[in-house]
């Protein structure tokens, strides 16, 4: 795929400056590249309520949708504890992440899971999702 893997990785590391994680200590960033070319950000959002906390996969990807993009060619996600040092560590999407991006992006969106813009590791969502349901499959 051609686009600057750098500057998407470089967006997720600043919209991890925003995650909210006061109960977990691991702060999320992420940065969707629509098919227009856009990117989109997002954090992690927690609350005491863990139910209603928010991945920052989705929380990028919702504020796409709504503004009106659907379509997605990848998304870089970079994470770290708070609590103990600020290494970033290899962060892959949770299975509801995968599901959500799955829906828009489907098997071939590209998920760049990133320590640095140097030291990163990329595959597309159907390896992290094998079998993915998706709206094709919807009658």
């Amino acid at each position: 795929m051609d686009f600057d893997r750098r500057e998407l990785i470089r967006a997720a590391f600043r919209a991890r400056e925003y995650a909210y994680a006061p109960y977990s200590h691991f702060a999320v960033g992420a940065a969707l590249l629509s098919q227009s070319g856009k990117i989109y950000t997002g954090c992690n959002i927690e609350c005491a309520s863990y139910s209603v906390t928010n991945c920052a996969e989705r929380t990028a990807l919702f504020k796409a949708v709504s503004e009106g993009e659907c379509n997605f060619t990848a998304i870089a996600v970079v994470g770290a504890r708070t609590d103990r040092s600020d290494d970033s560590l290899i962060t892959s999407p949770c299975g509801v992440c995968r599901q959500a991006l799955y829906e828009f992006g489907g098997a071939e969106l590209l998920v760049i899971m990133a320590k640095s813009e140097d030291d990163f590791t990329e595959m597309p969502l159907g390896k992290l999702l094998p079998l993915g349901f998706g709206p094709e499959k919807v009658v």
